[in-house]
């Protein structure tokens, strides 16, 4: 029974009382004078089934023998009684009962006590509101005795049913404060990839001092058909239906393509070459927590992510390059993704990163967003730590103009210590990684512009530019400066061959630094991307893709490297 009906069968016999006292002495207002009363309707009335089901639920049972004053009490009222013709006239006068379902009234029929009462509480209150009305048709005097020796004779039921209206009422809005139970889901991707690099030598890089910067491992370029994979498995955990505590559980073992170290040489030599789904942290297939953070709402559309683990702005905030952001779904490199600018604050090989991110609307048009990250903030020791470590803090301020078309300017002020240094997160040259050498504290000043532009349901154009100015803040360097830029655009056409198919082609150069007090990268290089998504099932997709990297490592010396994938990916 709805709440609405509890509420419209509680008597207030107070209130009947008062009125009851008053109706001797404002005859002069009218109410001497009155003979009948209007039947308009007003609130919804109960019906004859609602009052049926409840006179069932209020019946005594053997086992409720507080309930039961007497054995009178569960005597049937029949139609030939005082009582029923007396409530019957009211029915017919007031229109307290809407009748069954067929817009029968069946007032031929024997009730139970409890029954009655429930349309005697009906019949009561619709009067009460009248009265409280005011109107010009008040009731009649006698209805109200009639009343008065109804509620006397049926005292304990209208009591019993008030107490059972309170508990219920009680229960209700209980229930309506914690509607919500603590859920987890658990949600999972796996990816199956086929992947290769092709190429003569591997690419070789400058060094800041303006010499070469030999790859590690062997000098060609390790061309071997790998079979990996990766595996996320998520919980979704939320507290009020709104919010969500994400954990994420990671095992992978895909090889580095880019350049890798001298313990795990990279296939290629240059991180231009990286896929979007190498990720960071354990290797050969080793299960550790890679993501944790907790969001929820603020204000009229807003929300805010704590990360514990993996903070990343991309995950929090917009990127502007919704179909092919992805690195399960959407591009293959870790270039096309989006602007190298939304990874500061976060090392690129190690699972770290922890801070706080906001977005909040201003209007309908406007959002802004703004971060912090720390690369090690769970460590104490030495330049580490929430404030002292490696950080990034962020500003977005994005425009919507029109449905799927928006840009965005961004900036970041990013802190790289020693030792840690990643100024472009490992997607542009060795150098513009790190443009005053490794062991050397870098900050940097990190400006964004980019935009998404629906042209059609099928078409969508994506890009950014990005310029990064570092500084060198320790060291024998200390007060160099350098540029650093990059951009690219995307073409996605979304549905393409069929219903959530997707194909994508990119362009553009990744992180170049292109004026320095010390070395600067020679050449240009360019970044050539195409994939094919194909939707199996709403569960499974493959993407057949290539990167073409023409002169890696910004040198048109090295020799164009290649590196073709055949991702398959499984989401439950």
């Amino acid at each position: 029974m709805s709440n609405n009906l509890w509420k419209s069968l509680l008597v207030n016999p107070v209130l009947l009382s008062a009125t009851l006292t008053v109706s001797a002495t404002i005859g002069a207002a009218g109410l001497a004078g009155a003979s009948e009363v209007k039947t308009e309707p007003t609130q919804a009335v109960p019906s004859l089934d609602q009052i049926s089901a409840y006179g069932n639920e209020g019946t005594p049972s053997a086992n409720d023998a507080g309930q039961v004053t007497s054995v009178s009490q569960l005597s049937d009222v029949r139609p030939t009684d005082w009582a029923f013709q007396a409530l019957q006239s009211l029915v017919e006068r007031y229109g307290c009962i809407a009748g069954y379902p067929d817009r029968t009234f069946r007032g031929n029929r024997a009730t139970t006590r409890f029954e009655f009462a429930a349309g005697l509480n009906a019949c009561l209150d619709r009067i009460n509101e009248l009265i409280a009305a005011s109107t010009a048709d008040l009731v009649k005097k006698e209805d109200l005795a009639t009343l008065q020796k109804l509620q006397e004779q049926f005292a304990a039921e209208l009591a019993t049913i008030r107490g059972r209206v309170d508990a219920l009422e009680a229960r209700t809005t209980t229930l309506e404060r914690q509607q919500f139970s603590t859920t987890t889901k658990l949600q999972g991707e796996a990816i199956f990839a086929i992947s290769g690099a092709q190429g003569d030598f591997k690419a070789v890089g400058t060094t800041p001092a303006g010499g070469a910067a030999a790859p590690f491992g062997a000098p060609t370029v390790d061309d071997n058909t790998t079979f990996s994979n990766r595996v996320r498995l998520s919980l979704r955990t939320s507290f009020t239906g709104q919010d969500t505590l994400l954990t994420r559980i990671q095992a992978r073992n895909i090889t580095d393509f880019g350049v890798g170290n001298a313990a795990a040489p990279g296939a290629t030599g240059t991180n231009m070459a990286r896929l979007s789904f190498e990720g960071a942290g354990a290797t050969g297939n080793s299960a550790i927590v890679d993501k944790l953070f907790y969001r929820f709402p603020i204000g009229n559309g807003g929300n805010i992510t704590v990360d514990v683990i993996n903070g990343e702005f991309y995950n929090n905030i917009n990127n502007f390059n919704p179909l092919l952001a992805s690195d399960g779904q959407g591009s293959i490199s870790r270039f096309g993704r989006f602007n190298p600018i939304y990874r500061q604050g976060a090392s690129p090989g190690v699972v770290s990163g922890a801070g706080v991110t906001a977005n909040i609307p201003l209007g309908n048009a406007l959002t802004l967003s703004l971060g912090y990250i720390a690369d090690e903030a769970q460590d104490p020791s030495g330049a580490r730590g929430l404030f002292n470590g490696s950080n990034a803090a962020l500003a977005q301020l994005a425009f919507r103009f029109a449905p799927g078309s928006e840009v965005g300017f961004t900036y970041v002020r990013g802190y790289d210590r020693g030792g840690n240094i990643a100024a472009t997160s490992a997607t542009g040259s060795r150098l513009s990684n790190a443009p005053f050498g490794a062991g050397v504290a870098t900050s940097t000043d990190n400006f964004g512009l980019q935009g998404t532009f629906r042209i059609t349901p099928n078409f969508v154009i994506s890009g950014w530019g990005g310029l990064t100015k570092a500084n060198a803040e320790s060291g024998a360097f200390a007060g160099s400066n350098a540029d650093i830029l990059n951009w690219a655009v995307t073409l996605a056409f979304p549905d393409l061959g069929g219903k959530g198919n997707l194909a994508g082609v990119i362009f553009g150069v990744p992180p170049k630094v292109t004026s320095s007090d010390l070395a600067e990268d020679p050449d240009t290089s360019f970044h050539l991307e195409g994939l094919y998504r194909l939707r199996l099932s709403n569960n499974v997709s493959i993407t057949p893709g290539i990167i073409v990297i023409f002169n890696p490592e910004h040198n048109n010396a090295n020799d164009t490297v290649y590196v073709g994938t055949i991702r398959t990916t499984f989401s439950f």
